[in-house]
């Protein structure tokens, strides 16, 4: 699969991890804010999910949920994100998780020729095809940021 690791300063005091990847990515360079995507650990009734839409946008968890098939979503703990994906908070990325989970990614991910999300690691992000991303994460793909 083409794609690109891009990797900028993260300051370890910083709180607002995505913000940080806008302020250091996409300000700083040719890429729209739009283009970077975060990654968030939903709770369903029967397990954990993943959501993947753009830093500056709201996920509305009602419709997460129900791209998912599920009656409602509320964020999941902290620990238990950590836990089920393998990676720290600020560093969650919907690939190479330790278990597949339901994922759905915000469909303005199908506008762009590439978008960005967490490669793992904070202050690490990659590059790729969103069609990639959601192959890769055998993601269905909704409109899931709150209006």
């Amino acid at each position: 699969m083409a794609h690109e690791v891009v990797q900028y300063r993260h300051d370890p005091r910083s709180e607002s991890f995505g913000e940080e990847a806008v302020n250091e990515l996409a300000y700083a360079g040719d890429l729209s804010a739009a283009q970077i995507f975060k990654t968030l650990v939903i709770a369903l009734p029967r397990g954990l999910g993943v959501a993947v839409l753009p830093v500056p946008s709201k996920l509305s968890l009602k419709a997460a949920a129900g791209a998912l098939g599920a009656p409602k979503a509320t964020m999941a703990d902290p620990a238990d994100a950590q836990r089920s994906t393998g990676y720290v908070l600020g560093g969650i990325s919907p690939l190479g998780q330790r278990r597949p989970v339901p994922t759905v990614v915000d469909a303005s991910a199908l506008q762009w020729d590439r978008v960005l999300c967490s490669a793992g690691k904070r202050g690490w992000d990659v590059a790729l095809d969103p069609g990639e991303l959601i192959r890769l994460t055998n993601a269905v793909t909704a409109d899931i940021c709150a209006t």
